[in-house]
Formats: C-alpha cells, structure tokens, sequence
C-alpha cells in the first residue's frame, strides 16, 4: 500500500504552481536492522537499485532552483554519493553535511559513531547559491556583536577592513580619529577603494579602537545581519539528536507506537529554511513519520509526501491531523508560533492495474472492472472519461469533438471501418489499443490509432482472473463473410 499527501498552509491552490521545488528524502538506511515498519535489511546492491530508479524520477521533479537532501548513514554515505555523481553529474554536488545525532558514546561500539550525513545537490548550483537562504544567527552568536561606543544604530560587530593582495587603487593613507596616518600591513590593500572608505566613515560604519587611533574596522549591524553561510557542520544543540526526535514521537504516539528512526523537527526546519521560502513545495518520497509534513505546514510550505506501510495511518495522518488542529505543542511549534490551520489531501496509491494470466494475455486486476482501465488510460492522454450512453467507442471526451476509445483487443481494418461509418463530419478518435495491424496508425485522417501506454503494461503479474479487457463488446462479425469481403 502506497499512500501520498498533498498539503500546504493553502489546500486550495495548486501544488505545483510553485517557484521552487526542494526534495528531502530519508531512505531506509541498509542497516541490517529489522524496524518495525521498514524491512531495512536489503542486500547491498538490491539497495543501490532500489534507490536508482528513485532518484532519478526526484532529479526530473526538481525545478531550477530546487535542491534535492539526503539523510543517510556512514555505512551508505559513501556509495550513495558515487551513485549520485553518476546520476546527478559530480558538478551538482553541493555538500556533505555532517548531523551530529547523538549527545554522548555508545559504549557497546568499537568507535560510536555520532553523526549522519545529509548529501545535497542542486539541479543548478549557480541558481541555489542565489536564492538559498542564510542560517539565522544562533544566540551564542549573537552575543558577539558588542556596542562600545554607543552607536545609535545599536550592537554590531567587526570585520578586517584590509584585504589580502596589492592594488594600487586600494593602498591610499587613512588618518584616524587620533590624527594617526596608518596604511595598510604589508602583503595587504584596503579592502574597498578610497571613495566607499570616505562613505562608510561618515555613516560611522568603522572602528578605529577605543583610543580612535587602531587601523579601521568595518562594522555589521545586528539589525541589519542577514544571517550566516549554512556550513557543513550541524551540532545538535542546533538543529536537534536522535533523543529529542524520540520524545517528539512518544509525546504525538505513546512510548508504545514509537517510530524507530525519527529526525528531530529542527533538523528538517534547517533543511527546509535553507532550501525554500513560504508558498514552495517540498517532497519527501519516504515520509517515515510525517515530520517533514509536519514541519513544512508550520513553516507555511506546499508539501507532497509519500510513504508505504500501514503507518502511513498510524504515523502519518495522525501527526498531521494533529498539526492541522494545533495540538501538537513540540517540535517547532513554539519557534514558528504555530497555532494550527491549513489542510491536506489524502491519496491511497492504487494497486497494479493490468496483470498478465498464466497464459501471458493481459488481463485486469481483480481488484478492478474493465472501466477503470478506460478511465486511467484517458487521464494519462488528457482526456475526461466519460462514457456515451449509444456509442461504444465515444468512452472519454477531450477537446471539442475529440474521443478516446480503450481496447485491448487487437484492431485491424474492418473494426475501424465499423466505427469510422458511425462518426460524424469534424468528430475526432484515438484509439488506445494493445496491437494493431501494420499500417493501421497511418490509414484514416479522423481516427489515431495508439498502443496503450507501456507505463500500464510495464508492471505486469500474474492474476487470478481469466477474462480478457475489452471494454466493451465489440461487433460479432463472420468469420467467412469477412474473409469473402477482404476477397472481394
């Protein structure tokens, strides 16, 4: 059972009328480790090609803009980076983020380790480095900005105001407040030419020391700061470890339903401020518990995710009902003030359609009715299934005068004549059929004649059902008035 989410703080827009879309995936780690709801125990190159496949429809997902993250572990780290090298190009890797998860050793290990990894590429790395976002400064950080001499401006910290390197347009004499001549150390220049200098001075945006006579300082306003470069270091009194994720859980879902592999929500608050702004969508592919949905709704982000398993329902949709209705009080509800509100849609992903019977003829899953298959076929050609009451082969409408008719069985001439002789001047078809004779798609102006697309035939099983998808009964025709016909 695969089931997918679709919310955001605004359930009636459309998802995908997004400037960026940002993808953060958290994919079974390979561990050995039988969780309760994942079989994460896959021999390593089954694991390496169940990702593939997944990545790649991710990197196609992705917007210019967007950014894809991914959480894994020391075992995987490294065979997951050459596999998204490969995928990807080496030129979209951004960096390799180390989260330290743990607040002290385990003492079972022979080395504990402390830390995950969060791999990120961006489909254009000119493009993310623009428009990502900076770190807020933490509170330790900002007790570094100071205000010595009272500047009306407030707090504020200093930077080198020299430059490394020599250019003659940048090696003017600069006289202090004390009326002491300083120029820059030698192997230096100032760092901006003499005509900023002149304006920074007068807008009292340099430092000269307390006694007005040091070589100048260039001075950040803690009121104008913009927040810091994301580094590729993550402590956990930052962004969160694995404890303070488990008591996020048993605070939702009882010390009894914990989920066996939750990520603190500060660490996916980080990861979405990063890679986004409100009103983008963000897609997390293996959902786990809900926190990416859960955090991108108090962060007022359109989000899609997708998961398979009952905790799906157990996990999930419980979570998010709560977010939804402001009861969940952990987390980054307190930092974001989230007060509840928004809405999301819930989707039970459908079984495989078509299976294959012992005979190798296609036939429907049991668990469907031939229309179903008309219907899926129509939604995947931009057609709205709708069956007419009289004629068999007008089963979906597009455009103005335009059908849709889905068989399975094999077409030649004489079955198209019999519809063409019943279509009307300006009236158009397509047929979605599983074989045609040769030539057929070529013959008639008014009717396109297609196999069905491979994406409903691909997946193929056996079934236990033994009748054949025809959606409807086609003419009885006989046999040797035909073949006298074809003669003729």
């Amino acid at each position: 059972m695969f089931c997918a989410f679709f919310g955001g703080f605004d359930p009636g827009e459309g998802f995908f009328y997004c400037i960026k879309i940002s993808r953060n995936i958290d994919p079974p780690y390979n561990t050995g480790s039988a969780f309760e709801h994942y079989d994460d125990n896959l021999e390593h190159s089954q694991w390496l090609n169940l990702m593939r496949p997944r990545l790649e429809i991710l990197w196609r997902l992705l917007s210019e803009e967007g950014s894809l993250w991914i959480s894994i572990d020391d075992d995987e780290q490294a065979y997951m980076k050459v596999l998204c090298d490969e995928l990807f190009g080496r030129s979209s890797f951004i960096a390799s983020v180390i989260w330290q998860k743990r607040t002290s050793p385990d003492m079972r290990s022979i080395i504990s380790d402390g830390h995950d990894y969060i791999l990120v590429y961006a489909k254009n790395r000119e493009v993310f480095k623009a428009v990502r976002n900076r770190i807020p400064l933490t509170e330790d950080q900002a007790t570094n900005y100071k205000n010595p001499d009272n500047d009306p401006k407030g707090p504020w910290a200093s930077s080198d105001f020299t430059a490394q390197g020599w250019r003659p347009n940048q090696m003017y004499t600069i006289v202090t407040p004390s009326g002491k001549e300083v120029s820059p150390p030698e192997g230096r220049c100032w760092r901006h030419l003499e005509d900023v200098y002149i304006q920074l001075r007068q807008e009292g945006r340099l430092w000269f020391g307390s006694d007005g006579s040091g070589v100048p300082r260039k001075k950040t306003y803690l009121s104008e700061s913009e927040g810091i470069a994301p580094w590729t270091w993550w402590p956990n009194k930052e962004v969160g470890h694995n404890q303070e994720a488990k008591k996020e859980i048993i605070a939702l879902f009882g010390a009894q339903n914990v989920f066996e592999t939750p990520k603190p929500e500060r660490l996916i608050e980080r990861i979405i401020h990063i890679a986004s702004n409100p009103g983008d969508l963000v897609l997390d592919s293996f959902l786990g518990s809900g926190t990416t949905a859960a955090v991108a709704q108090k962060m007022g982000r359109r989000w899609i995710g997708v998961e398979m398993g009952n905790h799906a329902y157990t996990h999930c949709k419980v979570r998010l009902d709560k977010v939804i209705a402001g009861q969940d009080p952990g987390g980054i509800t307190k930092a974001q003030n989230w007060q509840g509100g928004g809405g999301y849609r819930f989707y039970e992903v459908a079984p495989t359609l078509i299976n294959k019977d012992p005979f190798d003829e296609y036939v429907i899953n049991e668990a469907y009715d031939a229309d179903m298959l008309a219907a899926a076929v129509a939604l995947h050609e931009g057609f709205r299934y709708q069956p007419d009451s009289s004629l068999f082969w007008k089963q979906s409408v597009g455009n103005e005068s335009s059908y849709l008719f889905v068989t399975t069985r094999h077409l030649n001439s004489i079955y198209l004549d019999s519809i063409k002789d019943t279509m009307e001047e300006g009236e158009y078809l397509i047929i979605a059929c599983r074989s045609f004779d040769s030539g057929l798609d070529k013959a008639y102006g008014n009717i396109t004649v297609k196999k069905i697309p491979q994406m409903l035939l691909d997946r193929c099983e056996f079934g236990k059902t033994d009748y054949n998808l025809n959606i409807v009964h086609p003419p009885v025709y006989d046999d040797e008035a035909e073949e006298e016909e074809q003669d003729e």
